[in-house]
């Protein structure tokens, strides 16, 4: 059976529901794309911490880091693990709660009209090939249900409070792939740089 949307939702993924989202404001349309990291603890991949994590339920006693993040909640639209594999916690009609304080070219607030996806991996260091393959096979299926005009990092929305994905992601690559399947109108942090994000630390 093809992949489907239901209410959101997006059948190729598995879905992990968060607790952690609310409604968009009335009248707000998606039309950005935030790329993450991360990695519980840090630097650690393979096993159910993210998950545990957006869902409210992470052991904070079972590694010191977590004790770093004790009490907060959190959530992406997507979590593309180290693998390859596509998770969904937040429906895209839903705000998810990952860019914090945050704007892109003058606007504010982009957890309003924006979808958030963490890759599993730690902030400066390479990402897998299976997870930039998961990332290009996503893409146009965001693109013919939202009108997404730009992907950017939480660093670029984010400066100098955030710096991920960081220096290990590979956004040529990226763009040019996008650009190979019908992409190449959206915009890039290389071309539309952190000077257009107006937010203070």
């Amino acid at each position: 059976m093809k992949p489907r949307w239901h209410a959101g939702w997006w059948s190729a993924a598995r879905r992990c529901p968060s607790p952690n989202f609310g409604e968009r404001p009335a009248g707000s349309v998606v039309s950005l794309l935030v790329l993450h990291s991360i990695s519980l603890p840090p630097g650690v991949y393979g096993g159910d911490q993210i998950e545990q994590f957006f869902a409210n339920r992470l052991d904070w006693s079972a590694h010191p880091y977590f004790e770093t993040i004790r009490g907060l909640q959190v959530s992406a639209h997507f979590v593309v693990r180290r693998s390859g594999e596509l998770l969904q916690f937040v429906s895209c009609e839903r705000r998810a709660w990952h860019a914090g304080r945050s704007a892109w070219r003058g606007r504010e607030n982009c957890n309003d009209y924006s979808l958030g996806i963490e890759l599993e991996g730690l902030e400066g260091e390479p990402f897998e090939a299976a997870q930039y393959d998961t990332l290009v096979a996503l893409a146009p299926v965001l693109a013919r249900r939202y009108p997404i005009e730009a992907v950017v990092g939480h660093e670029h929305i984010a400066p100098g409070r955030k710096h991920d994905p960081g220096a290990g992601f590979d956004w040529s690559s990226l763009r040019t792939r996008l650009a190979a399947i019908g992409l190449a109108d959206w915009g890039f942090p290389d071309s539309a740089t952190r000077r257009n994000s107006s937010v203070g630390d």
